[in-house]
């Protein structure tokens, strides 16, 4: 299948460039930089010109494909609405290019929900809706088209997709630990958050182009739920320093804007996922990760 991936040369784009081509799938890499260019020629991919807010682009390269995995975004904490809607407009031009021809339609997500008092499942409904919403709705929108002749797929990912060379979530938490001296966490550190490893997202996004059916939700979560607090104990205990909770109220200053949703709740099943996709995640755990040194600095 030649395969249209936008972020694919990003932390999670890259493997799943890697593991497209491993499997027999032509890929071909959304790329705004020379840099990135030559990372994806590199690999073996074809190089298609072009950013999130050229929209003519995007749609010359979902038209040109026999599928589309979206895993781009403009991680700009000091715009998010114009994040957002910069998000909306990409997803809507490329899934109107693919309307009415059955080809698969791949977006990266979140475990961001509402009011649940136990693990996200695959079955709830995003409550993001509209161009100002978390992501523009993008989850939303692009699984209203399982009706208009396109195969939509959210994927849903942990909020720490760790492993050597991370610079996400985690790796700005052991920063933080190591800016502040002590390894924090929100409250009472009962909030949990999702994990899995790199290789094992890579592996359930390829399945998903394979065999996710449309207007599916896909979990990438190998470990349902991690208490912030027995992160935060991880990252102080390979860093050799104490742990420490950070009330509610003063998480924004102590960790900045990683403080909000390090206090989320964000744990998730992933049950449909395995049963659907054939798929069981076999890489480190985040702790061994954490243990390993892969957030070393």
């Amino acid at each position: 299948m030649r395969v249209f991936v936008t972020g694919a040369s990003g932390w999670i784009g890259s493997a799943v460039t890697d593991e497209l081509l491993a499997n027999g799938h032509e890929v071909v890499g959304l790329a705004r930089s020379d840099e990135s260019a030559a990372a994806l020629e590199a690999k073996g991919a074809a190089v298609h010109r072009g950013s999130l807010d050229d929209l003519d682009s995007l749609a010359a390269g979902a038209a040109d494909a026999d599928g589309v995995i979206h895993l781009a975004f403009k991680h700009d904490f000091t715009d998010m609405p114009g994040a957002w809607r910069s998000e909306r407009a990409a997803v809507e031009r490329m899934l109107d290019k693919l309307e009415g021809s059955g080809r698969p339609f791949l977006i990266a997500s979140g475990l961001a929900s509402e009011n649940l008092d136990r693990p996200l499942r695959e079955d709830d409904a995003s409550p993001h809706h509209g161009a100002d919403s978390l992501r523009g709705g993008g989850e939303s929108l692009a699984l209203s088209y399982a009706d208009r002749g396109v195969r939509p797929v959210a994927l849903r990912f942990s909020p720490t997709v760790h492993g050597v060379g991370d610079h996400g979530f985690t790796a700005r938490l052991t920063a933080v630990a190591k800016e502040r001296g002590a390894a924090g966490y929100v409250g009472d550190g009962s909030t949990r958050w999702a994990a899995v490893h790199r290789s094992d997202a890579a592996r359930m996004v390829r399945l998903a182009l394979e065999k996710a059916p449309a207007g599916s939700r896909m979990h990438a979560v190998a470990e349902l739920g991690l208490p912030s607090r027995d992160i935060a104990a991880a990252i102080g205990d390979h860093l050799g320093l104490p742990t420490i909770s950070v009330a509610k109220e003063d998480a924004a200053e102590h960790f900045g804007w990683i403080g909000f949703f390090f206090g989320m709740e964000l744990a998730a099943s992933n049950t449909y996922t395995r049963e659907i996709l054939g798929w069981v995640p076999t890489g480190p755990t985040l702790f061994e990760d954490i243990a390993a040194g892969a957030y070393a600095v």
